[in-house]
């Protein structure tokens, strides 16, 4: 069976030096595809590149934590992850209004995303999960991403992460179920959540080496670290650099070859089902 790699990176949208870098690993790398954040300051700059370059597949990244809603512009959503579990439990925020006014502003600004995933994995949350599926049956975006990471060896990963991507496997059979249930696809397999902010080549090189038989989504966080990602929030500044090497460094397309993986996107591996 081959080895299709669909490798996605994650906020587009959200700086300017970010959506830099993602592009340059697009034309300079093995980049496929990326997620657009609705809600992101540099939103509009991400849609001009789009523009610019319509082989790469973007989809949605879509944002429950951090930054303006666009249900309510002049709300800002949960800071945490626990301030938004906090949320839907008091029902303060309705995931489906929101997410539903975010993939409609990345329509109506001319994409066409063929795949769904969410700022911080919040999709792990039934509610959020139960929104995202439904917005993927209703607006015909096919992949949602299925983020449990695949067993990685030799590839260094702090134990807590580790531990914490096990506890995450636990949802795996109901997370199936919902999608299923809502006509949704997803990979094979996935690969980004133990390396995400840790990755350079040598790690890529061996994870590619690693792959298993099917289609795998490899999340990444590539991108240009200047004055102004420094200044925003978040704790990936100086990685996105390195990722962004490692994407499009030699090495690593030597192990592609070498394990004999086939580069695609979403619409693609579509067309190829």
């Amino acid at each position: 069976m081959p080895k299709y790699l669909i490798v996605n990176a994650d906020d587009f949208g959200f700086t300017r030096d970010v959506n830099a870098g993602i592009i340059e690993a697009f034309r300079e790398g093995i980049l496929r595809a990326t997620t657009l954040m609705a809600n992101g300051e540099a939103f509009d700059d991400a849609v001009a590149l789009a523009g610019e370059n319509p082989g790469l597949d973007v989809g949605c990244h879509l944002v429950l934590v951090q930054g303006r809603s666009l249900a309510r512009p002049q709300a800002m959503l949960p800071a945490t992850v626990g301030e938004l579990i906090r949320a839907l439990a008091l029902r303060r925020l309705d995931p489906y209004r929101e997410l539903r006014a975010q993939v409609e502003r990345i329509l109506k600004a001319g994409l066409r995303p063929a795949h769904l995933d969410t700022h911080k994995h919040t999709h792990l949350l039934p509610p959020v999960l139960e929104a995202v599926a439904r917005l993927s049956a209703e607006f015909g975006i096919p992949w949602v991403r299925r983020p449990f990471d695949f067993a990685l060896h030799g590839v260094p990963v702090p134990w807590r992460v580790r531990a914490a991507s096990r506890g995450m496997a636990i949802a795996r059979g109901w997370f199936g179920t919902v999608l299923a249930r809502n006509g949704c696809r997803s990979t094979d397999h996935f690969a980004g959540f133990q390396i995400t902010g840790r990755f350079g080549t040598r790690e890529l090189a061996a994870l590619i080496r690693q792959l298993p038989e099917g289609s795998t989504e490899l999340m990444c966080h590539p991108g240009r670290c200047t004055a102004e990602l420094r200044a925003a929030r978040t704790r990936l500044k100086e990685s996105r650099e390195a990722e962004l090497e490692a994407l499009k460094s030699s090495e690593v397309r030597r192990a592609i070859e070498e394990a004999g993986v086939r580069l695609t996107n979403f619409t693609e591996l579509l067309r190829q089902r």
